[in-house]
């Protein structure tokens, strides 16, 4: 299932459209924020689908009975770019414990690439709600990658991916590859186009260089 929030209008809209936007973007620390109130948002949206129970509040007038979420999620990011994102999501699921995957594109020849792995940091994932968050879906290549990594710490009963901006291949490319009734995915918009190096088109550019700075390759 695919869920496309920028489909609706709401704020959400506007934090993309300066994520987006050449001008704004260059405000390193906006960029950043734009991106940790989209997972705000996003964060939302997902508690919405979490099982709940109720529980009795003792206040100090009384007793209130509120339906409360059963369980936390493991919220799980692909390092750098997808820090600010996860970020969003640790301020609603504050209680939340994290994994960190750090993977990147090793480019072979000037259109072609391979994702390295080289480091995951997670808890047990048996039977838990893992939110896997990167704030672009290009290839999709590094997202199947990570999720295939993050099962050798547990079977989760469900994965949602949320991310920000995704190309219409790589949302093929998860569905071809990824068990679908296991997995949700989460985005704010779909751009058709991905150029032969699998950027994104109109896309917003690199988001890692955007929040945290130039890299050399």
């Amino acid at each position: 299932m695919i869920h496309n929030l920028g489909q609706e209008n709401s704020i959400l809209n506007r934090f993309l459209s300066e994520l987006r936007d050449e001008g704004i973007q260059k405000d390193s620390m906006r960029f950043r924020r734009n991106l940790e109130r989209m997972g705000e948002i996003f964060a939302v949206e997902v508690s919405k689908t979490l099982e709940y129970v109720p529980q009795e509040i003792v206040t100090s007038l009384g007793v209130a009975e509120m339906n409360l979420p059963m369980e936390e999620p493991v919220i799980a990011t692909i390092l750098r770019a997808g820090l600010p994102f996860h970020q969003g999501f640790l301020n609603y699921f504050d209680h939340a414990p994290s994994a960190f995957i750090s993977c990147y594109r090793k480019h072979t020849t000037e259109h072609e690439f391979e994702i390295k792995l080289e480091y995951a940091s997670c808890p047990d994932l048996t039977n838990k709600t893992v939110i896997l968050v990167d704030p672009m879906l290009a290839s999709g290549a590094s997202l199947y990658v990570t999720y295939r990594e993050l099962k050798r710490f547990g079977n989760p009963k469900h994965v949602h991916i949320a991310t920000v901006i995704s190309s219409m291949e790589g949302l093929n490319y998860l569905r071809r590859n990824l068990p679908l009734n296991d997995v949700t995915i989460w985005t704010a918009a779909i751009d058709e186009e991905l150029t032969v190096r699998s950027y994104i088109v109109p896309g917003l550019g690199d988001a890692g260089d955007l929040a945290y700075g130039q890299k050399t390759e």
